[in-house]
């Protein structure tokens, strides 16, 4: 609509919004890109081919071979508020992204804003000076406000009547004001820090204190080269894990959208770039096996690898797969205990070992318990991305609790061995573990069948006054046993 037809009808010219880091805080490119590289791994090879072709033809083939789930995707909520406030005045709002059209158009309909779509079609990418040119052909020189976020608009915002700001840096709001008059500013996001510690997962760290347990329990605990050796390990796996997490998290950037909670991960909230996640989690892996090849042994390196290794696998492909996943997550647990005796150069016994496999599927397996207890609540018939359904919410209680009573009667048997009478001077001191032990697993899947287990159940461990002191009843057991 030209300006001065719109100032005849007494309407204000057309609201024009930018897709990408305006109306959703992600980049729909790199979304897709992450998608496509996760679920066909083969498509690389193709890409530099589609990107000889240009952008736009790299972004429409791209497009045409991803799924967008356009209804969960990271909206500006307080600029969606006020395009709808605009649009019910009877102003004219329009959709202009460099982004592919037939994304553009998913995103249209799911979000019901706009009047009209402008967008890459396969041979030309609007954007920038291109996007400027398109729009002061349809509306004519300043016959528009724009929405926008990025450096390439400021060509646009130079063509439009007013600027729109939407969570720029101090530097791009500086610069669309040399160029247009700021009607509106939406504040920049804030608590960048904050979103890296989240998706580091730094609190998940606790979990990789298990290279310490073959140490403790072989009471080595006075040999300072070894555990100087396991601290160095621990911070190793620790930068591995963190990096496994980044890319963890990207793969399931669409099923963590679909998810009251995971949704506000800093990548599924587009707090977080994702190209910035792949390179933080590169530089981390090789941080991890700099550190245990100069610093450990090679024998850790080797069990590192073979975490990084059944973690990929993990995240690529067997978490999809039901009751594997929770097999899988039990055996990288026990895969820090076998990785904290080679730091340390001691053999993990089996008794450990099976301890270990039982009592952490059972705490797998509660994690989708719960999971499916959401699912259920939320009325849908399977979790996403994931392979479980409703109906088997009773085996799935069933198997982890006969599982987390196996590891009490490993640790019962254990106890009653040779072992103990040579490791721990007042034998009797330990038995105490069995009974702390039996009722922390009874209590958790007590608190998940009444829906009151929403975290990890480590993280619950860790944040639950009574399983803290469970914790310290059973640890203490061990310390007063092995006084002499």
């Amino acid at each position: 609509m030209p300006a001065a037809y719109a100032a005849e009808e007494g309407l204000a010219p057309a609201l024009v919004v930018d897709l990408d880091g305006t109306l959703i805080r992600s980049d729909l490119l790199h979304d897709s890109v992450a998608q496509l590289l996760f679920q066909k791994p083969s498509s690389v090879w193709a890409m530099p081919g589609w990107l000889l072709r240009g952008k736009a033809h790299f972004k429409a083939q791209v497009a045409s071979r991803t799924r967008l789930e356009a209804d969960g995707l990271p909206y500006e909520p307080a600029l969606v508020e006020w395009i709808r406030s605009e649009r019910a005045t009877g102003r004219s709002v329009i959709l202009c992204t460099a982004s592919d059209a037939r994304q553009a158009h998913l995103v249209a309909r799911a979000t019901g804003l706009f009047d009209d779509v402008m967008a890459s079609d396969g041979t030309t990418n609007l954007s920038a000076q291109r996007k400027a040119d398109a729009l002061v052909q349809r509306f004519g020189w300043q016959g528009f406000d724009y929405a926008g976020n990025a450096r390439a608009d400021i060509p646009v915002w130079k063509a439009s009547r007013h600027a729109i700001v939407v969570g720029a840096t101090p530097s791009i709001r500086a610069a669309a004001a040399k160029v247009a008059a700021i009607e509106r500013e939406f504040a920049p996001r804030t608590g960048r820090l904050r979103a890296w510690f989240s998706a580091l997962r730094v609190q998940q760290w606790v979990k990789n204190l298990l290279v310490f347990v073959p140490l403790f329990g072989a009471h080595e605990f006075q040999n300072l080269p070894a555990l100087l050796s396991v601290a160095l390990a621990f911070v190793a796996f620790s930068l591995c894990a963190s990096s496994v997490y980044l890319i963890n998290d990207i793969v399931d950037l669409n099923s963590d959208r679909g998810h009251p909670r995971k949704r506000n991960r800093p990548f599924a909230s587009g707090a977080l770039p994702i190209p910035h996640g792949v390179v933080v989690s590169l530089l981390l892996m090789a941080a991890a096996f700099a550190l245990a090849l100069a610093s450990v042994n090679l024998e850790f390196a080797a069990w590192l690898a073979a975490y990084l290794v059944t973690t990929a696998c993990y995240s690529l492909w067997l978490k999809r797969k039901i009751l594997v996943d929770s097999l899988v997550l039990a055996a990288l647990y026990t895969l820090r205990l076998l990785a904290g005796g080679a730091a340390a150069g001691i053999a993990t016994g089996f008794w450990l070992l099976a301890f270990s496999l039982f009592l952490f599927l059972s705490l797998a397996l509660v994690k989708r318990y719960s999971e499916l207890r959401e699912t259920f609540r939320r009325g849908r018939a399977r979790t996403p991305g994931r392979d479980y359904i409703i109906e088997d919410l009773p085996l799935v209680q069933m198997l982890g609790i006969a599982s987390g009573f196996s590891s009490v009667m490993v640790l019962a048997l254990y106890i009653n061995g040779d072992t103990v009478a040579r490791l721990y001077p007042h034998e009797q001191m330990i038995w105490f573990t069995v009974p702390v032990l039996l009722y922390w697993v009874s209590r958790l899947w007590l608190k998940a069948h009444r829906g009151e287990l929403d975290d990890d159940p480590l993280v619950f461990a860790l944040s639950d006054n009574l399983s803290r002191l469970t914790i310290l009843m059973f640890f203490g057991s061990l310390l007063f046993a092995s006084l002499p």
